[in-house]
């Protein structure tokens, strides 16, 4: 189904953009922004070794830490938009300091980013808000958490509260799983960020994704997704990062569409307005379909990634006017994006040993690509002094395809992640299995 865009007549020029990030998500968000005709530069800090394939795109090394410098740099490029990729610049406050020297900014203030860099405050304003979630308890000792985990009837999900890459959260088998997981945060794998565990009870049903641009008030959605989190797959194996996501869900009907909208999405607005927090940007709801209904396992204040990937390709060239008046905080409610009526897929391809202890800096070779309606964004990747494209990162590519069924666009994915080599590569056959009507664990 395919949406038209208003946008509301306004004079603010919209021609140069920086893009705050290195990875595929940063990639996918400078593709998918080069498409409208305004645009004239589009800055990626630090960027990849893939950014400037991309039109319009330009590498440039900005010290985000020295916030002067900084400005006088941003003031220099003349930057109209600031959209900022990762979650840990927003949890530091770079969105407020931009904000308070008159820039722009697509990306939440650090009392917003809170909902992300913190589980347990998380957890919390959903209690206030009676938003659906899990139970949860918030410790702060390994004894506190072993006299919870003993006395459950179930093994606990065991989080640390902080950022931890997507790598911070343990699902585990038996209450022993749970004392280790819980040993290993306190033991400090996650530095500061495990000071204090989140125990939450298990809760059952299928995973999606839901993105909402919002102004501060208003909103606009994006389609919905899937992701993929664990390494192995039948979906077994660490929490990583994310290795690939198809959009949108069949999942997400229009009925159940709205009742995440009346329960979830409206109601956690509101509390942040409550609560005096100015959230200019996306909000990302991890939702799980339980058999009760929705309910919230996590807050994202950035744009998930591989979701992004898979995404970005299904929108218009106004994506980036909606994030203009998102920083602007002047939405008028009516703004619906032009979405494509194609299907998406993505297939990450990581280095050997992700999401634990890999190596880098293997030469990419990269064969006979389908080039139509499919796109690679460059995730960890890095150039050599002569130019050949280096491995760099434990995701190192986004292998993206729209067709008009899954089964078609897994078939190029895939088709094209045999033309990629490189030392090591790893990925998983089954991506989107649950939507490949011709699935059949083997690609």
């Amino acid at each position: 189904m395919s949406f038209k865009l208003t946008i509301p007549n306004i004079n603010k020029k919209l021609e140069n953009i920086l893009i705050i990030g290195s990875g595929g998500r940063e990639n996918s968000l400078g593709w998918a922004i080069q498409k409208n005709e305004s645009i004239k530069k589009i800055y990626l800090s630090p960027g990849n070794g893939g950014s400037e394939k991309i039109k319009k795109c330009i590498r440039i090394n900005l010290d985000i830490t020295e916030k002067k410098d900084l400005v006088k740099n941003l003031k220099s490029l003349d930057i109209d938009l600031v959209v900022i990729g990762p979650e840990i610049p927003l949890a530091a406050g770079l969105g407020d300091y931009l904000r308070k020297n008159d820039f722009d900014v697509f990306g939440p203030n650090q009392d917003g980013a809170k909902l992300e860099y913190s589980k347990s405050w998380a957890k919390e304003f959903m209690k206030n808000a009676n938003i659906p979630t899990s139970k949860f308890w918030k410790i702060d000792s390994f004894e506190k958490a072993k006299k919870v985990i003993d006395s459950s009837k179930d093994p606990l999900v065991v989080k640390a509260d902080g950022l931890a890459s997507g790598k911070g959260v343990f699902i585990p088998k038996s209450k022993d799983e749970c004392l280790q997981a819980t040993k290993i945060i306190f033991d400090g794998k996650f530095g500061e960020s495990g000071q204090v565990v989140v125990l939450e009870e298990k809760i059952e049903g299928p995973e999606v994704s839901i993105f909402a641009l919002c102004d501060g008030e208003k909103y606009v959605l994006l389609p919905s997704a899937q992701d993929h989190k664990r390494l192995n797959e039948n979906d077994e194996g660490p929490n990583t990062g994310g290795m690939g996501a198809y959009s949108p869900t069949p999942l997400v009907t229009p009925d159940l569409l709205e009742e995440i909208i009346k329960e979830i999405i409206k109601p956690t607005i509101d509390e942040l307005r409550r609560k005096k927090i100015d959230y200019r940007g996306v909000l990302y709801f991890g939702l799980m379909i339980t058999n009760s209904g929705p309910k919230v396992i996590e807050y994202n204040c950035r744009f998930g990634d591989p979701e992004c990937q898979t995404i970005m390709p299904l929108l218009d060239k106004s994506f980036v006017k909606v994030l203009q008046l998102c920083a602007m905080g002047n939405l008028k409610g009516n703004e619906k994006i032009d979405i494509s009526n194609k299907f998406s897929g993505c297939v990450i391809a990581t280095s050997k040993g992700y999401p634990n202890e890999y190596k880098t800096g293997f030469q990419i070779k990269i064969g006979m690509i389908d080039s139509k309606d499919c796109q690679i964004f460059d995730s960890g990747t890095s150039l050599s002094e002569n130019g050949k494209l280096l491995t760099d990162g434990g995701r190192v590519l986004s292998i993206v395809c729209q067709d008009k069924n899954f089964d078609m666009v897994f078939e190029k994915a895939y088709k094209n992640l045999k033309e990629i080599h490189f030392e090591g590569i790893y990925f998983r056959n089954d991506i989107g299995h649950q939507v490949r009507k011709n699935f059949s664990g083997e690609n």
